[in-house]
């Protein structure tokens, strides 16, 4: 069974953000499947690629001078404070804390985020490139 499905609400509509998200969605798949031995080093994986991809949105951000900047970067924050929390639990071998964030946790905030935050900013980015 798959944990998250492409579907059009999970489309921001910029090709550098959702192709970080395609990547995203693919991991989490990965983790929802992964036996307890393989657990960690996804979860590691998952962590850093979302490191890499909030960065690029923050880079974004600041190019297209986005009105949303503050709070966006406040979550991208908050969700790799919560990660760290739980990669914390998931490196002393406690995987069903793990389990437990990327089930019941990320689906959801994940949806969200991409219908809120990550499209209003790539229709800023698409607004200012047409321009």
């Amino acid at each position: 069974m798959t944990l998250i499905e492409k579907t059009g609400a999970l489309i921001a509509g910029h090709d550098l953000i959702d192709s970080d998200h395609d990547e995203f969605i693919g991991l989490l798949n990965k983790l929802d499947a992964a036996d307890n031995t393989s657990f960690p080093a996804l979860f590691q994986q998952l962590y850093e690629q979302s490191e890499r991809h909030f960065e690029r949105e923050n880079a974004l951000m600041k190019q297209f001078s986005y009105p949303g900047e503050t709070e966006h970067k406040g979550e991208h924050q908050r969700v790799l404070g919560e990660f760290k929390q739980f990669k914390s639990r998931v490196d002393k071998g406690l995987i069903a804390f793990g389990r437990s964030f990327v089930k019941d946790r990320l689906p959801q905030w994940f949806g969200l985020h991409v219908a809120t935050m990550d499209s209003a900013l790539a229709a800023h980015i698409n607004k200012q490139t047409e321009a």
